[in-house]
Formats: C-alpha cells, structure tokens, sequence
C-alpha cells in the first residue's frame, strides 16, 4: 500500500502490515543504549544494555546523517581501549524499529534502569 502526498510534498511508503522488514540487531560486542545526555557537537553519554554508561562520539563518517538527542536508541560499538568507557555511536533506530526491538526482547536490559 503506496500512500503519496500533494505535488511538492515527499512521497511515503507504509508497508501492509506496518511489520519493518530489516532491522539492524547488535552484532560481535556492539552493544544496544539510549543517549542521556549530550556533551558537544558529536559526543554524548550513552547508558548501555550492559548496565555501564560511556562517553561516545560520532564518527566522522555518520556525522551528517545522524542526529542524535537525549532519549534516542542507538546502537554502541565500544573502543578496543577503555571499552568499558568510551565507544562509537554506529546506528540509530527509528521509532517503529525500537517497537520491534521492545517486541522481540533486545531493549529488556534498558527498561529495567
């Protein structure tokens, strides 16, 4: 089901169901957060799934596509040094992707804080 909006407005797509077909799940030691606080143009603290929270950035090369605020889920690779406080934010999910995630159990660990 295609739904199109005025002439000069953005086409919009709504897929039957609503259902989202691809959703980008944690791989390796990527982790799942929610963004509490913003320090600076591209960095941020993020509480983590696995109950820490660290100082993250935005790399380079997702700066001018992402844009991140407080409450957002993202998706948290941590660095290979001082993994357990510093990380890369790679991934933001949508809203109807985080309500797959709630579904299918991935954002238990974050709503238990």
């Amino acid at each position: 089901m295609v739904i199109k909006q005025k002439s000069g407005e953005k086409h919009r797509e709504v897929i039957g169901s609503g259902e989202i077909v691809r959703v980008r799940t944690p791989r390796d030691n990527e982790v799942i957060g929610i963004v509490e606080q913003l320090l600076s143009h591209a960095k941020m603290y993020v509480r983590c799934a696995d109950e820490k929270v660290r100082n993250c950035r935005i790399p380079g090369r997702f700066l001018r596509r992402m844009w991140v605020r407080p409450h957002h889920v993202v998706l948290v690779k941590p660095w290979d040094l001082e993994g357990d406080k510093r990380g890369d934010v790679i991934y933001k999910y949508s809203k109807s992707q985080i309500a797959w995630l709630r579904n299918k159990g991935f954002l238990k660990e974050l709503e238990e804080f």
